[in-house]
């Protein structure tokens, strides 16, 4: 095809993969810091987000998905992402104690 980029996926499929990997490190962040952390003003469970962040890197750069076309907007999506779905998650976890 076309549109496949040389390692043989579709812009799709890298958005879909991207999008997938850092929904799954978010969720897995909050029962991460559900597990570690005393509680909300624990700071170690922002610790917990910031390693989910930065383990993604070299793991898209192995599957090959983190080459020289990410800008830093692309950078700016997984940490967004990654913190959006663990302050979600992790904010129900929270609740659901109580």
């Amino acid at each position: 095809m076309a549109t496949e980029s040389a390692d043989g996926m579709s812009s799709h499929m890298r958005g879909l993969t991207v999008t997938t990997i850092t929904a799954v490190a978010g969720i897995g962040a909050a029962f991460v810091s559900n597990a570690v952390a005393s509680g909300a003003t624990d700071t170690l469970a922002l610790l917990v987000v910031l390693a989910a962040i930065f383990v993604q890197l070299p793991l898209l750069r192995g599957i090959g998905i983190l080459d020289d076309d990410f800008s830093g907007k692309d950078y700016l999506y997984i940490s967004f992402m990654t913190f959006a779905l663990w302050f979600v998650s992790w904010g129900i976890l929270l609740t659901a104690g109580a």
